[in-house]
């Protein structure tokens, strides 16, 4: 086992390593998210806290991790009798986004208890994290059902495995810990909801810290025992803060002020539900214990309100998480200040104080190494402001200078400014035709290991979902050569068979949106906008991924590579400027080579492209072809490229006033698709309903449907 990097050597990250410390004092906080672009380090903290964790009193020889003073009454490795333990490191038990649902929860082997009448059970991760922590990279890309499975362990604080009437269930109680970045995709707020507090993390700006996180990687990797021992001093005496943390936990007073603090803050962001109230009061509670204190102050609850209310607060479905600090602190400075107790031991601030990772051995950004490693480790809430180069709650929009504009385009015209899209609205179920077995969602119908059964087949690994059915009628005809004497079945492992299932997966969306100078007539770019903005969050809410292509001018441009971020899209979708003439085709081209690229990485993941248009063509733009050819043929032989490429497709036909023409229309015939207007895009809307890309296709397959060339759906 490699030698992991100390807690104590991070750099800044102050918020994030209070954070952790925090839940490390007081598990019933309820674990950490910790949200970020990559290389901050999220990884590293989380890894390197188990070490500072106190040792845990477990029963010798158990599997579930008892505790020898209260063992659990129900455990599969039980009875235990009530006695003297042995002591065991703290686990860190780390969750791979692909894992099985058996490797989460353990699994019975059906194969020993058919052939051989053994109730055999293999415990899971859930088993190997009670009592400790259990740890989620790139959470926020969990399969549903796994999330599901985690949601009803969380609130039970018990695991249940049911295979074929045999029923396990032992504890499981673990401390929580989550990485993501939010480029990636969003969480589903249910599972948001169980993570205590959530921390936002972000590269430091300064060059001297950046340096030294350098520095400090460079020497570690160079020698990773030696590092460790360097900062040993360091890390024994945060882990004894911790100590002396839980040790004064109990005796922490939550007075009636402090209680109406909580209450008229969280009542004052208006959070859903009382799980934020009863969060801020433990980690506010935590606070003062790591502060060495026996009150919970003002600065305790603010601080509280920090960590715990960001991921909870009413917000619309694209907002960053974030707190409003000025209005925090209005609400706080309606409470009279209580009588403040004199510092025992006031410590002067220095430069490299306030942190593990601010100092060391290696020296810190000044050259000076610490004198007093024990000081190094987070101090009280108050210091949490010491890392300048953590974005603030609800900073996103800084980020904005860094999306890319677009370069300027041939025949591109006067450029009109972006305008702001219309509000929202619940849309219309779009989906793939056929049956796919693509990732885990809810849009369209998929082989899956979660739903109806449907069939049985021969396992192709581990038998993991068994027909029972199945089964028996694969061995029954074998029992008289088998020798059966009457007392059962005679099952082999050649009988078994695993049960087939349908529910529901997750799909490509691809938006191709035509911000071309018709787009902008009689401000018809805000609908569009608004239309494209229901459909992104429709995609959220299915866990599907989202691209974004544009076609303005002479070019169609890639504005958002395929990513199961939804919220990049939207904040792409509301930069967009209208502008120039029509390169339909070269839109249609850049979405085949997109979706061409997409296939090789996940062939598994059927794509649905959705075209946002007037059906208008002006230029041929980049697409190439032929010179002779019109840029109307031109749109129209890519369309046709990409049905030959069996991709479904929807055209939203975004045309408006007295005089239509039609060439929506003409252009889903070509994609073989359906086209529906941006009315009968509403799921209220009385002028029809979208329900299956199939629909389309089987109109055109039949020989009947000719005449209907139109294929309106609206």
């Amino acid at each position: 086992m490699s030698t992991p990097y100390p807690f104590t050597a991070v750099v800044g990250q102050t918020d994030l390593r209070l954070a952790l410390l925090l839940n490390a004092v007081s598990p019933a906080v309820g674990g950490v998210l910790v949200r970020g672009e990559k290389g901050t380090a999220k990884s590293t903290a989380v890894r390197a806290l188990s070490a500072l964790l106190p040792q845990v009193d477990v029963v010798s020889g158990c599997r579930f991790s008892c505790a020898p003073t209260a063992p659990d009454p129900a455990c599969p490795d039980g009875p235990h009798e009530p006695g003297p333990g042995g002591l065991r490191p703290a686990r860190m038990v780390e969750l791979p986004v692909g894992a099985s649902e058996d490797r989460l929860v353990g699994a019975l082997d059906i194969e020993r208890a058919l052939a051989e009448g053994v109730k055999a059970f293999e415990p899971g991760l859930l088993a190997d994290a009670h009592r400790g922590i259990l740890y989620v990279d790139e959470v926020n890309l969990l399969h549903d059902h796994l999330i599901d499975l985690l949601l009803d362990a969380a609130a039970m604080g018990a695991s249940y495995v049911e295979r074929e009437g045999v029923s396990v269930r032992h504890a499981a109680r673990f401390l929580l810990v989550g990485t993501m970045n939010p480029e990636e995709g969003e969480l589903r707020p249910q599972l948001l909801d169980r993570f205590g507090l959530t921390v936002e993390v972000a590269a430091s700006r300064e060059p001297a810290q950046r340096v030294e996180v350098v520095r400090r990687r460079l020497a570690y990797e160079d020698d990773p025992a030696g590092f460790a021992t360097r900062w040993a001093g360091d890390e024994h005496e945060v882990r004894a803060r911790v100590v002396a943390a839980r040790a004064l936990l109990p005796k922490v007073s939550l007075g009636d002020t402090a209680l109406l603090q909580i209450a008229a803050t969280c009542a004052g962001f208006e959070v859903d539900g009382m799980r934020a109230d009863i969060v801020m009061a433990r980690t506010a509670t935590a606070l003062a214990a790591w502060a060495g204190r026996t009150d919970v102050r003002k600065e305790d609850v603010r601080q509280a309100a920090l960590l715990a209310l960001p991921h909870r607060r009413r917000r619309n479905p694209f907002d960053a998480p974030g707190l409003d600090e000025d209005m925090l602190d209005r609400i706080l400075d309606g409470f009279p200040d209580e009588e403040p107790e004199p510092d025992p031991e006031p410590e002067p601030e220095g430069p490299d104080d306030g942190g593990p990772g601010d100092g060391g051995p290696d020296g810190g950004p000044g050259g000076t190494p610490p004198q007093d490693g024990g000081s190094e480790d987070p101090g009280p809430p108050a210091e949490a402001p010491e890392a300048p180069e953590s974005p603030g709650c609800g900073e996103a929009p800084a980020e904005a200078p860094e999306t890319p504009q677009p370069a300027a385009q041939e025949n591109a015209g006067p450029e009109q400014a972006a305008v702001r899209a219309a509000e929202p609205f619940r849309t219309k179920m779009l989906s793939v035709p056929g049956l796919g077995e693509g990732a885990s969602g809810r849009r369209s119908r998929a082989r899956t290991a979660h739903g109806r059964t449907t069939g049985a087949q021969r396992p192709r690994g581990h038998l993991t979902k068994l027909h029972l059915t199945a089964t028996i009628q694969a061995a029954a005809p074998h029992q008289k050569a088998r020798g059966r004497d009457g007392r059962g079945l005679v099952i082999r492992k050649d009988d078994l068979r695993q049960a087939t299932r349908e529910g529901r997966e997750g799909n490509l969306v691809l938006f191709v949106v035509d911000a071309s100078g018709s787009m902008a007539a009689r401000q018809r770019m805000s609908a569009v906008k608004g239309a494209v903005l229901s459909l992104l969050l429709d995609a959220y809410q299915r866990r599907d991924k989202v691209g974004l292509i544009t076609f303005r001018g002479a070019t169609a441009e890639l504005a958002l590579p395929p990513t199961s971020s939804v919220d990049a899209a939207a904040a792409r979708l509301e930069q967009l400027p209208t502008g120039g003439r029509t390169p339909l085709a070269a839109g249609l081209l850049k979405a085949h080579e997109v979706l061409r690229i997409e296939r090789l990485r996940d062939p598994s993941r059927r794509p649905l492209l959705v075209v946002v248009t007037d059906g208008r063509a002006t230029s041929a733009g980049n697409a190439g072809g032929r010179t002779d050819s019109s840029p109307r043929e031109l749109a129209g032989h890519s369309a046709r490229l990409l049905q030959a490429g069996g991709v479904a497709s929807v055209v939203v036909d975004c045309e408006s006033g007295p005089v239509r023409l039609g060439l929506a229309d003409v252009l889903a015939r070509d994609l073989g698709g359906p086209a529906v207007t941006l009315d009968g895009l509403r799921a209220d809307s009385l002028a029809g309903l979208v329900k299956n890309v199939r629909t389309a296709v089987a109109s055109t397959a039949s020989p009947h449907s000719s005449s209907n060339s139109n294929r309106r759906v609206a």
